[in-house]
This record gives C-alpha cells, sequence and structure tokens, in this order.
C-alpha cells in the first residue's frame, strides 16, 4: 500500500508540473483576450474575435523596428537613465533587461557546449558553457583551456567566468537549450542522466 501511495504521490506530482506551462499559456491567452480583446470592441463598438491580439502583435513588430533603429535606441537609453535614479524600477529592469538579453542570444554562436565544472570545492559540480579557449604558453609548453561561464539560476545572463583545462570538464551529454532550461528551472527540469 506505501508503495502505491508513493507512486501515485510521485505521478500526481508530475501531472501537476507537465501542467504548468499548460496553464501559463491558458492565462496568458485568456489575460489578452479579456484585457485586449475587450477595450477594443469597447473603443470600436463591436466585436472581431482576436482583433485586439492583431493590434498588439502590430505594436510589438513597431516597437522592435524602432528599438532597433538610432532613435529608438536613444529613446530607450533616455528611459534607462531614468530607471537607475528610481531604485526598485532600476532592480525590476535590469531584471528584465537580462532575461531579455538571455532569450536573445544566439545559444549556438555564444554558448559552444555545455561542460560540467568542479566548482568552489572538490567533488562540488555546476553546470557551464564553453564560450571560447585561451592558448596558455607558461612553462615552455603550450596548452589549450578552456573559457567556461557558469550561470546563476534562474538568471541565465549573470554568473561568473572560470578558466579550466579540458580534463577538468566532464560532458554532461546534454544540448545547450537542456542545459540552460535546467539553469531557469533550478535543475527541475532538463539533465537528467549523465551519458
Amino acid at each position: 500500500m506505501k508503495n502505491f501511495l508513493a507512486h501515485a504521490q510521485r505521478n500526481i506530482f508530475r501531472g501537476f508540473l507537465a501542467l504548468i506551462p499548460v496553464a501559463l499559456s491558458f492565462v496568458a491567452i485568456r489575460f489578452l483576450y479579456l484585457v485586449i480583446d475587450r477595450r477594443t470592441t469597447q473603443m470600436i463598438g463591436f466585436y472581431i474575435p482576436g482583433l485586439g491580439i492583431l493590434i498588439l502583435l502590430v505594436a510589438l513588430y513597431l516597437i522592435g523596428v524602432v528599438a532597433s533603429n538610432v532613435i529608438g535606441r536613444k529613446v530607450i537609453g533616455f528611459f534607462e537613465r531614468i530607471t537607475h535614479r528610481i531604485p526598485l524600477i532600476k532592480t525590476t529592469y535590469q531584471v528584465g533587461k537580462q532575461l531579455a538579453a538571455t532569450l536573445s542570444m544566439p545559444g549556438k554562436e555564444v554558448f559552444k557546449r555545455a561542460v560540467l565544472v568542479e566548482y568552489l570545492m572538490p567533488g562540488i559540480w555546476t553546470l557551464g558553457f564553453v564560450t571560447g579557449t585561451i592558448t596558455d604558453r607558461r612553462n615552455g609548453g603550450e596548452q589549450t583551456l578552456l573559457k567556461v561561464f557558469i550561470p546563476t539560476p534562474p538568471n541565465p545572463a549573470s554568473g561568473t567566468m572560470v578558466i579550466v583545462r579540458e580534463a577538468q570538464t566532464v560532458n554532461p551529454g546534454c544540448s545547450i537549450e537542456e542545459a540552460i532550461k535546467t539553469v531557469i528551472s533550478g535543475g527541475i527540469i532538463g539533465l537528467k542522466e549523465l551519458k
């Protein structure tokens, strides 16, 4: 009976975790529908399904076009200077900016591969990303060292960098995307086994 209860509890929890992304997507879509579509209907006086969401997508596109040109960058820079003077807003804005930077990073260009490295003390392993190499010509020899970025969960845009020998790393047998999911979720999803 205990085995059945443990099995049931484990699978109920897994089912709950599986529903979280679905529930969040549903809430986001419902929010867009209720807030944007209803307001659009009130403004124009009649209902067109999805018009509010279409207007939002067009607005995001236009903001993206403006943000990518010189004038847009100046406006964003001016806004950033203002936010840096307000403590709470400064922190919130910086977190949002770091997450946006992380999501826009072309992973295959920035990160070469995921690795495990011993960090802080022997026997403590952490996920890192190889970002490049350094040639060590000290002591009359030549050795290639790896530049490894170690992200801070749950925000992989912040962290630290270490320089290690190839022999000091372990291949976790996962893709860069899986490793990033592991970091963002704090280890809840992503990496399951070393291969």
